[in-house]
């Protein structure tokens, strides 16, 4: 016995210690759930998180649990959670039980791979990727390939598609066959003048990563872009940099609009652009009918950054949103479809980092927004930023204010508006004010 059926009320969740192991306990509709109480993307604890209905969000990344079944509801999370039996609490084990390929090893293909072994898809998946890794979490190189029941073939480039014949043509000449094709080849980053220089670095690859790190130890550095490339190396460059300055002399400052100058030893550029080559630049279009992740030809897929989709919380305005967990998102909805499940693309964008110790969430769509909610301060640095457009809240923005965001996340999925009004307890700001 863990708890009286009087300890919990309906939207309630607790932990409870069952031997060694923690489960959380919910209770939805008067019936209770046990399950795992870490999120299955890096283990923070659902007890935290933001309960709705069935719905469990994670407090940190926005992951979106069902706690009746455990199953993902939304992404980064890959994996379910365990279901427990509350009678006796014993652990309830869910096993899962044509030729697919896949042109590309990202969050999308990946995702894809994953879903249709969920929903028992007995053929086989071939990814393919110009890399020379197996699949790795690109937020933190993780590896989830040994599950998939895949064939990868690495250091391969797609260099045309042949979607009468449904061929693939490769670089070393070979040539794969296919039932239905998912291309997520992503973004790139774009070939700024003086990119060749030794000091000038983009981080695309792990490699990169090992490369950016050795250069910037000591070094005067300078990143050009605000994106998740960009703030991340600023945070890695920051963490180990130090005095000694072993200069090299390539490109030795950057000039700005304004005429200011900026002496560097490196230069990371984290500016980029959808990746356009022989296969995306055929007849194939990456904005057709993607509220099912379908290209306008038959058994032909995309996902990922290269992707523009309608976003359902913005009015299906269509979108270009490059991001690990939006990429999942349509390597789920392409794999549904490809087993003629028909299902819609509703996932609401949620973006989240920490940086420097400090966590940072973003969910919904902020374009066109012309007001702002702030509750917390920006001194403190602890706040939660609202932001409205047409007298409803659009998208929501926090530093350390954890679980607010995924509060946000879980109204805007649902449907369940935000009035401007409702906002009012914090204070409201004009965008021209």
């Amino acid at each position: 016995v863990v708890c009286l059926e009087s300890d919990l009320q309906d939207g309630q969740m607790m932990e409870v210690e069952v031997g060694r192991q923690t489960v959380l306990l919910a209770r939805t509709e008067g019936k209770y759930s046990a399950i795992g109480n870490q999120c299955t993307h890096y283990g923070a604890p659902l007890s935290q998180g933001v309960l709705s209905g069935h719905r469990l969000y994670c407090p940190w990344h926005g992951s979106c649990f069902n706690v009746l079944t455990g199953d993902v509801e939304e992404f980064p999370g890959m994996d379910c959670l365990p279901c427990h039996k509350v009678q006796s609490l014993t652990i309830e084990v869910t096993t899962y039980t044509i030729s697919q390929l896949f042109v590309s090893t990202g969050a999308a293909s990946l995702s894809c791979a994953e879903i249709l072994r969920q929903e028992h898809f007995g053929g086989r998946i071939i990814i393919v990727t110009k890399d020379d890794l197996l699949p790795y979490d690109k937020t933190r190189l993780s590896k989830v390939q040994q599950k998939l029941e895949s064939s990868f073939f690495l250091c391969l480039q797609a260099l045309s598609v042949d979607t009468d014949r449904k061929s693939v043509t490769f670089n070393d000449g070979s040539v794969h066959s296919y039932d239905q094709l998912l291309i997520s080849t992503g973004s790139k980053g774009l070939d700024v003048p003086g990119r060749k220089l030794k000091n000038v670095m983009m981080l695309e690859t792990p490699e990169d990563a090992r490369r950016i790190h050795s250069a910037c130890v000591g070094a005067n550095v300078v990143v050009v872009g605000t994106s998740f490339v960009g703030n991340g190396s600023v945070v890695v460059v920051f963490k180990y940099n130090s005095n000694n300055i072993n200069r090299e002399v390539l490109v030795n400052e950057v000039v700005l609009k304004s005429g200011k100058v900026i002496p560097t030893d490196v230069l990371i550029v984290g500016i980029g652009k959808l990746y356009v080559h022989t296969v995306t630049a055929t007849h194939l279009l990456f904005s057709s009918d993607l509220q099912f992740m379908r290209t306008n030809v038959p058994d032909v897929f995309c996902g990922g950054d290269l992707a523009i989709f309608p976003l359902v919380m913005a009015k299906n305005h269509l979108v270009n949103i490059g991001h690990w967990q939006m990429a999942q998102a349509h390597g789920r909805i392409a794999a549904l479809n490809m087993m003629n499940n028909a299902t819609e693309l509703a996932s609401v964008p949620f973006y989240w980092t920490v940086l420097l110790g400090k966590t940072i969430r973003y969910a919904g769509h902020g374009e066109g927004y012309t007001e702002i909610a702030i509750k917390g301060t920006f001194e403190e640095q602890k706040f939660l930023v609202l932001y409205i457009k047409e007298d409803v809240v659009i998208a929501a923005a926090s530093l350390n204010y954890d679980p607010a965001v995924s509060a946000v996340a879980e109204r805007l999925v649902t449907g369940r508006v935000i009035t401007k009004k409702e906002a009012q307890y914090v204070t409201i700001k004009s965008v021209s004010s």
